[in-house]
């Protein structure tokens, strides 16, 4: 049993018998308390609530802020009317429950027989503001959360200006990693450059609450960067590792602030899950198979096409006819144009098109900026594995032939000392040969394969790292314009696939 099980279980009880004896105070039997659903009945007596509340208790998620507001109401039952009072009985009801249940100097008084207190208007204020700060950190803690397409690695699937809601409960809600932070700031102070909005004072291990369901191949997924435990402040774009690769480690210690940042603190990406625990892999001239059978393209999938043309130019109005936002002239008649494959089939057809080809890095090419940055795998964006993408629970070999595949699983994601000294593998001061997964991960693709720094340049997504599923775009606004030109209304209120 986990802690966080023992913990929920040892707070639930306090709770409990807190409700236990302030029932006896309020004149009910105190064994109510400990039978399902009708405690909550009871309840909503004792605060003299009305019975509609009960159909909010039975709803997920929502009950949550029901339950806070009737420990609120409680709190004025025992004439706890501070404001910080009640907002640390929000916070830890499992101990503020049993003080007044057990203290013999807490007296219960029926919510009728209260006196009205008048609140100041900055009180009121004051009030909303807390429970809405409360409401909303919980909502996106546990939830959902909006998020917004920076980059067009996800092009046409999802577009640069994209605003969207990402569902947290679908594949569990995670608890923070770092629960001391400035109220919805991720990893930086609104209007600081690099300060941090957290505190690293309370650090929690990894839990994910029950999911509704798993990840599945071609889901959408927000993820934390992998590779976002290190970051250069001053290029934080740029992975601290690929710095260190083309300047050396002591030459990015020498001109950049680096730091260290905690899972959850880490940038947030968004990709297309292509492979989950236990499949195998493989890109071949671009296409994706997995266990060996091709996965289909996404609708809207992207690649890059070399075009040549009669020595008329490709028109800006031929670019937006074909929705093509990122292309590059490189002679007087040749062009690289990203594009879907509908789109390449049209303008394959135009006058001006002389030739067109599909741009794929040919097999066997291998690129040092691909993972595992090992000339011994010489992959490419195009054609790369095949490669086991590791399950929990699962048992591999490993040699110092493949140990580059798997060494900052074993040595970070899942913190074991790992050391290689010749032919010999050493993990926690031991010899092995084989490796056995602690965690499952994933393998995670743009959908604009040639735009779209991925899985393919710097591996496995451990699944501590998966923050929800894309699930809808609310918005949908073209950096290109200004308001109200710029509102993209056919591509707002849509599902994402």
């Amino acid at each position: 049993m986990s802690m966080y099980m023992i913990l929920t279980i040892l707070f639930f009880l306090a709770s409990i018998a807190g409700l236990y004896k302030i029932f006896l105070k309020a004149g009910y039997r105190g064994w109510e308390a400990f039978i399902p659903l009708y405690n909550f009945y009871i309840w909503l007596k004792v605060i003299d609530k009305p019975l509609w509340w009960f159909l909010f208790i039975l709803i997920p998620f929502i009950n949550v802020f029901t339950i806070l507001l009737m420990v609120v109401e409680t709190l004025k039952c025992f004439r706890r009317d501070g404001l910080g009072e009640q907002a640390l009985g929000v916070l830890f009801p499992f101990i503020f429950l049993p003080l007044l249940g057990f203290s013999p100097n807490e007296k219960y008084t029926h919510p009728s027989k209260l006196p009205v207190i008048k609140k100041s208007g900055l009180r009121e204020w004051a009030d909303a503001i807390i429970f809405a700060v409360i409401a909303a950190t919980f909502i996106r803690t546990f939830m959902l959360e909006a998020y917004t397409i920076p980059t067009s690695s996800m092009e046409k699937s999802l577009l640069v200006g994209d605003y969207l809601f990402v569902s947290k409960i679908s594949y569990g809600p995670k608890v923070p990693r770092t629960p001391i932070a400035f109220p919805f700031a991720h990893h930086t102070l609104p209007t600081t450059e690099h300060t941090r909005s957290y505190l690293e004072w309370i650090s929690l291990p990894h839990y994910r609450f029950p999911a509704l369901r798993s990840i599945d191949n071609n889901h959408v997924v927000v993820f934390h960067y992998p590779e976002g435990d290190t970051v250069a402040l001053q290029d934080q774009h740029i992975s601290y590792y690929r710095l260190v690769q083309e300047l050396g480690r002591e030459t990015v210690w020498q001109h950049y602030d680096v730091i260290s940042r905690p899972v959850d603190k880490r940038e947030n990406y968004i990709k297309r899950c292509v492979a989950i625990p236990g499949d195998t892999f493989e890109m071949r001239d671009a296409a994706i198979f997995i266990n060996g059978n091709p996965l289909p393209d996404p609708e809207n999938v992207q690649h890059n096409y070399r075009l040549q043309t009669d020595g008329r130019p490709v028109s800006q109005r031929i670019l937006n006819r074909f929705n093509i936002t990122e292309w590059r002239q490189m002679g007087p008649n040749h062009y690289i144009l990203s594009m879907t494959p509908d789109a390449a089939a049209e303008i394959h057809n135009l006058d001006l098109v002389t030739s067109m080809e599909r741009i794929v890095r040919e097999h066997g090419r291998g690129e040092r900026h691909i993972f595992p940055h090992d000339p011994a795998f010489p992959w490419n964006e195009d054609n790369f594995g095949p490669l086991y993408i590791p399950q929990k629970g699962a048992t591999v070999e490993i040699n110092k032939e493949n140990i580059v595949l798997y060494e900052r699983i074993i040595n970070v994601y899942e913190g074991n000392d790992l050391k290689i000294e010749e032919d010999r593998i050493l993990i926690n001061g031991e010899e092995r040969t084989t490796y056995t997964f602690e965690m499952d991960y994933y393998w995670m693709v743009g959908d604009n394969r040639h735009n779209s720094a991925d899985s393919r340049f710097w591996g496995f997504v451990p699944e501590d790292h998966v923050v929800g599923r894309a699930m809808f775009v609310w918005l949908s606004l073209s950096p290109e314009r200004g308001f109200p030109a710029n509102i993209r209304f056919d591509k707002s209120l849509r599902v994402i696939r």
